[in-house]
């Protein structure tokens, strides 16, 4: 397994951040793989796999960049900058855009685990690098960009709140089941993979969310900036429609039955206007009557409000757990 060496001081400095570019990479792996994790992620490809597909079809060596640098166990690094807070998306690919083509053909030597294919030895690959990525950006993550951003930012709240709960080992080892995990001893497994381990204490640590579900990795900067990027909680579902059990609908209505399924973590009353789609006096409606009936309580992080679920609120929704997948959120956990 693949693990950090950090001190007290630089976890209790750790961040989560919002990043424009990790999300268009996360979609460009989810092309690349041509299979979603749940209906939502399948609908989005049925939109712009062929789009995607015609633009490799047009451009060869691109294409083959791209099969060289996602590799089968490494990213070629110069493709994942680590994520830094603030940033736009400009100025992250910017930061693929200026890496050294000698630094860019050495990643890919080391993503493909042997020699440089003919028709990659050449000093524009950051130059194509940036262009998909910035294809990818206009065409399949910015239009919805608004929408993906609130659902990141629920995470990296829930998260937040998990903090104090439940303390720091308590939110690694949620980040990918399986994947990551607090091992003691100042020990943070990053991975399943045989690598050696890497002394980090001193640098900054960055957590970064994206919507895609079959998707993480890690990256760093010159052991300046460490990012673990992993697949949030909430799934970006279709064009925002939620789907509920039947049962559960028919009892409390559909769109406060969609609230409450959304619960299971905590959220705000504007994370969930954004991500439920309704308005914002509606959601307050809802979780007044949801709190009244002992359902959901609600919580202060900071000066976050947050909203979650009762004892009782989770035994209503397990029990109608056997109708369509609630709120149209899945998971799936695979190694880095």
């Amino acid at each position: 397994m693949g693990w950090w060496q950090l001190n007290a001081d630089t976890l209790a400095r750790s961040r989560f951040v919002i990043s424009p570019l990790a999300e268009t990479f996360a979609c460009l792996k989810l092309l690349h793989a041509g299979r979603g994790s749940h209906p939502g992620e399948q609908a989005w490809l049925g939109t712009h796999l062929p789009g995607y597909r015609a633009r490799l079809a047009a451009d060869p060596v691109t294409a083959r960049l791209v099969r060289a640098g996602l590799g089968r166990e490494w990213i070629a690094d110069f493709l994942t900058p680590a994520p830094r807070a603030g940033e736009s998306f400009a100025e992250e690919v910017a930061r693929v855009r200026a890496a050294g083509p000698g630094a860019a053909r050495a990643h890919l030597r080391l993503s493909l685990a042997g020699p440089l294919p003919a028709e990659l030895d050449r000093d524009d690959l950051p130059e194509r690098a940036a262009g998909l990525l910035e294809w990818v950006w206009q065409e399949t993550v910015r239009p919805s960009w608004e929408r993906r951003r609130r659902v990141l930012e629920a995470d990296v709240v829930a998260r937040t709140a998990r903090v104090s709960q439940g303390g720091w080992a308590s939110v690694l080892d949620s980040l990918r089941p399986g994947g990551t995990r607090w091992l003691g001893d100042n020990r943070f497994q990053v991975n399943l993979h045989e690598y050696p381990p890497r002394e980090i204490s001193g640098a900054e640590l960055v957590f970064v969310p994206v919507t895609a579900q079959r998707t993480g990795w890690v990256a760093w900067e010159e052991r300046e900036r460490y990012a673990v990027v992993y697949p949030c909680t909430g799934v970006l579902a279709g064009d925002g429609g939620r789907a509920v059990p039947a049962g559960l609908g028919a009892l409390l209505g559909a769109a406060r039955a969609a609230v409450l399924v959304l619960l299971g973590s905590p959220m705000s009353t504007s994370q969930l206007t954004a991500v439920t789609g309704q308005g914002l006096g509606s959601v307050g409606r809802h979780l007044r009557v949801l709190r009244e009936a002992g359902l959901v309580e609600r919580r202060r992080a900071g000066r976050s409000v947050l909203y979650v679920r009762t004892a009782a609120g989770d035994v209503l929704v397990e029990a109608g757990r056997g109708g369509p997948d609630p709120a149209g959120l899945a998971s799936g956990h695979d190694d880095y």
